[in-house]
C-alpha cells in the first residue's frame, strides 16, 4: 500500500462507472487512518463528527477550522493510498464565496487532504463551483446534513414525503452540475437513494440510506462497537471494543496490583555494571562540595 500513489477524484467516479462498490470510513488520527489505509478502504473521511465522538459535545455545530485542520493533518500522515477527504465545519462555506474558498484551500495546504465536503444542496452549488473551478475537488452532502441539526429539529430521517423527496433529488443535480464528484446521502429512505444514484453520474455514498448507493460510510468508532450506548438503526458493529477495552484496562490494573506485571520479559537490563560499589568516607573534607549519588558525583550549585 505504501508505495502506491492515493486514489484520486476520477479514480473514485471511474468505480461508479465499472460498478464497484465504494468503501468510505471516517478517521481522526495517523493510527486509526494507517489501519483504515491498509484494509483496503478508497475513501477515509475526516469528519467534523470528531466533535461529538472524540471531543464529546452533543452535535457538530462547535467543531473549527483549524480543529480540522489539525485532525486532517494528522489522518494525511497516516492514509497512503485512500483518498482523503476533510469535512468543511459549520459557517467556514454558507456565507461569502470567497471566504468558503480562503477556507477550503487553506484544508488543502496546510492538512494534505485531497478534497472537501459541504452539506447542502442548491444554495451551496454556487459556492461549489467556485472552489471546483478553483482546482478544489468537492464531495456534497444530502439529505440529514448534521450542521443544521437545529433547523432540521433534531437528527431525523428526511425526503419521507413525495416533495421533500424531490427536493433532495433537485438538490443532488444542482451538485453534479456545480462540479461536485461524489455526494454523500444521510438518513433518506432506500427508494429516495436509489433513484438519485441512478439519475446521477457521480458516485453517491449512502449512511442510513440504503443498499442501493454506491458506496458506503461510517463512523469508524460506530463501526468497532466503541459507545454501547449509541445504537442507531443504520449501524452494524463489526467488533464491540466497547466492551473488550474496559476489559482490557480492568485486566491491566489487576496485574500492576497483584505484580504480574511488569514481568523480566517487559523489562531491560544493562550488560555492565551501572555503579560503583557506594564508599562511605568517614573523615570528608570540611570544603566538600559534591556529594555521591548511586556512586556517582553530582556537583552542588
Amino acid at each position: 500500500m505504501t508505495n502506491k500513489k492515493a486514489l484520486t477524484t476520477v479514480n473514485i467516479q471511474q468505480m461508479k462507472q465499472k460498478g464497484e462498490p465504494i468503501t468510505m470510513l471516517t478517521a481522526y488520527d495517523a493510527t486509526f487512518a494507517k489501519l483504515i489505509d491498509e484494509a483496503g478502504a478508497e475513501l477515509i473521511l475526516v469528519g467534523d463528527s470528531l466533535g461529538m465522538v472524540i471531543q464529546g459535545l452533543e452535535n457538530t455545530i462547535p467543531v473549527t477550522l483549524d480543529e480540522m485542520i489539525y485532525h486532517a493533518k494528522a489522518v494525511c500522515r497516516g492514509a497512503r493510498h485512500a483518498h482523503v477527504v476533510c469535512d468543511m465545519p459549520f459557517m467556514t462555506y454558507q456565507g461569502d464565496a470567497l471566504e468558503a474558498m480562503k477556507n477550503a484551500g487553506r484544508i488543502l495546504k496546510e492538512s494534505g487532504a485531497q478534497s472537501v465536503k459541504l452539506e447542502g444542496g442548491a444554495t451551496v452549488a454556487p459556492t461549489i463551483e467556485r472552489l471546483v473551478n478553483a482546482g478544489i475537488p468537492v464531495m456534497g452532502h444530502l439529505g440529514l446534513t448534521p450542521q443544521a441539526v437545529h433547523a432540521m429539529g433534531g437528527f431525523r430521517v428526511q425526503g419521507k414525503n413525495p416533495q421533500a423527496a424531490q427536493q433532495i433529488v433537485d438538490d443532488a443535480l444542482a451538485l453534479e452540475r456545480a462540479g461536485a464528484y461524489a455526494v454523500v446521502l444521510e438518513g433518506i429512505p432506500a427508494e429516495l437513494a436509489r433513484v438519485i444514484t441512478q439519475s446521477l453520474s457521480i458516485p453517491t455514498i449512502g449512511i442510513g440510506a440504503g443498499v442501493y448507493c454506491d458506496g458506503q460510510v461510517l463512523v469508524i468508532y460506530d463501526l468497532l462497537g466503541m459507545n454501547p450506548d449509541f445504537q442507531p438503526k443504520f449501524v452494524k458493529k463489526y467488533l464491540n471494543l466497547g466492551t473488550l477495552i474496559p476489559q482490557a484496562v480492568q485486566k491491566f490494573k489487576e496485574e500492576i496490583r497483584e505484580g504480574s506485571f511488569p514481568t523480566d520479559e517487559h523489562s531491560f537490563h544493562a550488560k555492565m555494571p551501572l555503579f560503583a560499589p557506594h564508599s562511605v568516607d568517614e573523615n570528608p573534607p570540611e570544603d566538600d562540595d559534591t556529594i555521591g549519588l548511586y556512586g556517582v558525583p553530582v556537583e552542588l550549585g
